[in-house]
């Protein structure tokens, strides 16, 4: 699935290229001709059918991957590890410190709930998109980073931090990170 995104994606940038920096330069010069050159259509085509399978893929493998995501998002409810924003934790001795634990994720948003964001931006309020959008990525990344401090055998994450970063456009990417120790019972 990868491989035909990255040839749609591949057309698709020839098509344009081929379109913008050879296509309106003859269109200029040839402005009397009306008739589109062969190549001029197959960039087109390229172009086009470019777009078409890259987002025909990703909504395959968003489909795919739907049920796979579903199991990534934490039950806030009945947390496996103790999270805690300080270095130290209340009533106990030192813990056995065990490493560095991170997880991460990069979201975006589609067309459709972006340009909603657009509008309310213009009108004022809550920009709900986003904030979804991220509430997903933190439960995500925090699943992530719960699931390496398991694999140490750490019971606890001390001083979990949050950190967000612009990708592109409207994806972000949420990076959780801590310190992961072994709490004495």
């Amino acid at each position: 699935m990868k491989i035909l995104r990255q040839i749609g994606s591949l057309a698709f940038v020839l098509g344009l290229f081929t379109a913008i920096f050879a296509g309106i330069p003859w269109y200029v010069v040839v402005s009397d001709d009306p008739v589109v050159p062969w190549w001029l259509r197959i960039a087109v085509f390229c172009l086009l059918g470019g777009i078409l399978v890259v987002l025909l893929t990703v909504a395959l493998e968003q489909r795919k991957n739907k049920t796979s995501q579903e199991g990534l998002v934490v039950d806030e409810s009945q947390p496996r590890i103790l999270l805690l924003n300080s270095t130290e934790i209340p009533g106990r001795q030192t813990p056995e410190v065990l490493g560095l634990v991170q997880g991460h994720t990069i979201f975006a948003i589609w067309l459709g709930k972006d340009l909603s964001a657009i509008v309310r931006l213009v009108l004022g309020g809550e920009l709900t998109e986003y904030t979804e959008m991220m509430g997903r990525a933190r439960k995500v990344a925090t699943n992530r980073m719960v699931a390496k401090a398991e694999e140490l055998g750490a019971n606890a994450i001390i001083n979990v931090r949050y950190m967000t970063t612009s990708v592109v456009g409207s994806a972000a990417e949420l990076l959780a990170y801590g310190t992961a120790v072994k709490l004495s019972e």
